[in-house]
């Protein structure tokens, strides 16, 4: 087991620390949000700036917080200006990213107050919720580094912090390092900060937990953060297939999965997103497309096929699909079963976008593109673009 990870002096943006600190030196624990909104709105500033805090909770918050745990060692901007990684260095040395991707939409837009917009950009955040991953998939750069740590609440906040700095982000989704429902009471503390409407305001339905099948977490996240969207990592559409590429199919089966995230549809009434990294000859033939088309009709679900770029490492044998092999699987889910299936598109790929394979080069020196720093139009356009059955990316 890894060894709990202990901050001193802790995040100030660590919700839960910082209210539990506050009432135990009788400090009134709205004064939480207030010093969060002042800070928001003055991100130059500290709390010394914040007016009406008690000197109890300045005195409280120089002595054992810091406005920040993490710093940003590298920011690097793709050729084209749309990625923007960030290699974020935590207070014990170790290292995360955390990816801002910005796409300009489409004519269909609209503004808050239901006009039109044309080319308005909208910037989503990639965040990671573990130092590494003990997940094990296959495919995945992060997967090869083991799993170092969790990260608290307020290390993945600032990674939203840090963020707001390079663009005004609006979506939020867990799919950088590690498994976020292995680090589940981090998550939904850092997520029910994000979308407090008091602090940074996020949508519900904006902010996305991507996990590869931790059932009963899954089943408790309905209850715990209603109307936040589930990203399921697939990979496969049998048992025996999925284990051998996601290894932790092995301890949630897919028939107890796929009524695990029935019941998490149901209960939200979100539509899932499903991820399915393409691996050629392993599971992206026509017979396996049919197969998951079989797995996934009449579900409410958004397919998104990614498929597999090199990653550095001795041990992946792998190779991407090619386009054609890509199109004919897309083609099947989508027109033979009638599943919004999209293909991702690259980005960040001159900038190591994949999660993990910056800190991976780091340390071992490799480079290439991998699977899940690819980006389409986000999560919420997938949406939007499913009920407007618009055509599909090809």
């Amino acid at each position: 087991m890894v060894k709990k990870r202990r901050l001193s002096p802790k995040s100030v943006w660590d919700e839960a620390d910082l209210t539990e600190a506050f009432i135990e030196e009788g400090i009134k624990e709205y004064h939480v949000q207030k010093l969060h909104r002042y800070l928001l709105l003055h991100p130059d500033d500290t709390w010394h700036g914040a007016p009406e805090l008690p000197k109890a909770a300045v005195a409280l918050l120089d002595k054992d917080f810091t406005l920040s745990t993490s710093t940003v060692e590298q920011q690097q901007v793709s050729s084209d200006g749309t990625t923007t990684k960030l290699l974020v260095r935590l207070q014990d040395g170790m290292q995360v990213e955390a990816v801002v991707m910005t796409y300009t939409k489409g004519g269909d837009g609209e503004s808050e107050d239901g006009h039109a917009v044309l080319g308005q950009q909208r910037s989503t955040l990639c965040v990671s919720s573990q130092v590494g991953c003990q997940m094990g998939c296959t495919f995945c750069a992060t997967g090869t580094m083991g799993l170092k740590g969790d990260l608290t609440a307020g290390e993945i906040v600032e990674q939203l912090v840090h963020a707001q700095r390079v663009t005004t982000i609006k979506n939020v989704v867990y799919m950088g390092m590690g498994e976020p429902l292995n680090n589940y009471e981090q998550v939904r503390t850092a997520t029910r900060s994000m979308i407090n409407p008091t602090l940074f305001g996020l949508k519900r339905s904006k902010v996305t937990i991507s996990t590869v099948g931790i059932i009963p977490r899954i089943l408790q996240l309905s209850e715990d953060l209603p109307g936040v969207s589930l990203a399921l990592s697939l990979h496969a559409p049998n048992q025996e297939l999925r284990q051998s590429i996601v290894p932790s199919a092995r301890a949630y089966k897919l028939d107890k999965l796929m009524a695990a995230v029935d019941k998490y549809e149901q209960s939200s009434r979100q539509k899932i997103f499903v991820e399915y990294v393409m691996l050629h000859k392993i599971n992206d033939s026509p017979e396996t497309a049919h197969e998951l088309g079989q797995l996934l009709r009449g579900r409410n679900m958004i397919v998104n096929l990614i498929p597999w770029n090199p990653v550095y490492s001795p041990s992946m044998q792998l190779e991407a699909p090619g386009s054609e092999r890509v199109a004919d699987f897309q083609r099947i889910v989508r027109e033979q079963y009638g599943i919004f299936c999209t293909v991702r598109q690259e980005m960040g790929q001159d900038i190591s976008g994949a999660c993990g394979q910056l800190v991976v080069e780091q340390t071992q020196g490799g480079c290439g593109g991998g699977a899940l720093s690819q980006k389409q139009a986000d999560i919420e356009e997938l949406g939007k673009g499913m009920r407007r059955l618009t055509t599909a990316v090809a």
